[in-house]
Formats: structure tokens, C-alpha cells, sequence
């Protein structure tokens, strides 16, 4: 039997009926077309799934979409501004730090929560803080730079 939830994605008022089984990606995905958002694993261990509940970094694969009746949840279609990209987004492309792309919202969400939590991380701790995304096709070394360059406030050559 489905039941109501309510919440605020992306800053806009969400309501609707679901399947009490529904995980928060799929809910996502499916009922609201924000396909940003990827399924990796279903497991919680790739990351490719982070989005911010409430300002902090959760993996969505792992969470039914009705524990987080209320929150709001904030994915990658919301960092942008318009055509103006978050500077974790223009680091990423400036500094070459992504491959396939599969992973990169999640590694840019848990970038961002990375360094509002700690803004002078170490590269030790930014590889720590990445701990919990894989990405398959790169050495992370171009991601953690993409960090160490959003950190340092550079600003990202226009492309």
C-alpha cells in the first residue's frame, strides 16, 4: 500500500505517494527524473549514489525514501547555479578529474561535504574523506588535485 511522503529536493516542495520499499535513489530517479544521482553497487560502498540530506553527505542507495520524510535533500542537478558551475564541479573539469563521469556526482557531493567540514584537509585527509567512492577508471590522483584546487580558491580557466 503506498503512503505520502513530503520533502524538499533541490529546494522545490515534493509530495507524493510511494511504495514504502522505495529507496531514496529510486524515488530520485524514477518519480522525479533526477537521474544525476547514480546507482552503483546497492550496497553503500561505491558513492556513486551521495547526495546532502539536510547539508550532510548520505549515500541514497541506502536509505528508503520515506526515512527521510521532512529533510531536504540537495543532489548535483542543484550545485550549479544556471550556466555558473560549483567551484567543486569547475575543479573537477579543470583538473581532469573524472574519466567515465559514472562516479563523479558522488565524488563532487562528497567533495563539497569533504572540505565544509574540514576547508584546509590535508591530501591525507582528503584521500580518507573520499573513502566510501569508488571510481573504477582513474588513481584518484586527478580527484583529490580537483579538491586541493577547489580548496585553494584558483579560479578554473574558461572554457
Amino acid at each position: 500500500m503506498e503512503q505520502p511522503i513530503s520533502l524538499t529536493v533541490n529546494g522545490k516542495a515534493v509530495k507524493a505517494m510511494i511504495d514504502p520499499r522505495t529507496l531514496l535513489v529510486q524515488f530520485l530517479r524514477e518519480n522525479l527524473q533526477l537521474t544525476g544521482t547514480h546507482v552503483g553497487c546497492d550496497t553503500a560502498q561505491c558513492g556513486a549514489c551521495t547526495v546532502h540530506m539536510n547539508g550532510r553527505a548520505i549515500k541514497a542507495c541506502s536509505m528508503l525514501a520515506l526515512q527521510v520524510q521532512g529533510s531536504e535533500i540537495t543532489t548535483i542537478e542543484a550545485l550549479a547555479k544556471g550556466d555558473e558551475l560549483h567551484p567543486m564541479q569547475a575543479a573537477f573539469r579543470e583538473c581532469h578529474g573524472l574519466q567515465c563521469g559514472f562516479c563523479t556526482p558522488g565524488m563532487v557531493m562528497s567533495a563539497v561535504q569533504l572540505l565544509a567540514d574540514n576547508p584546509k584537509a590535508s591530501e591525507a585527509e582528503i584521500r580518507e574523506g573520499l573513502d566510501g567512492n569508488i571510481c573504477r577508471c582513474t588513481g584518484y590522483q586527478n580527484i583529490v588535485k580537483s579538491i586541493q584546487f577547489c580548496q585553494s580558491g584558483a579560479t578554473p580557466v574558461a572554457v
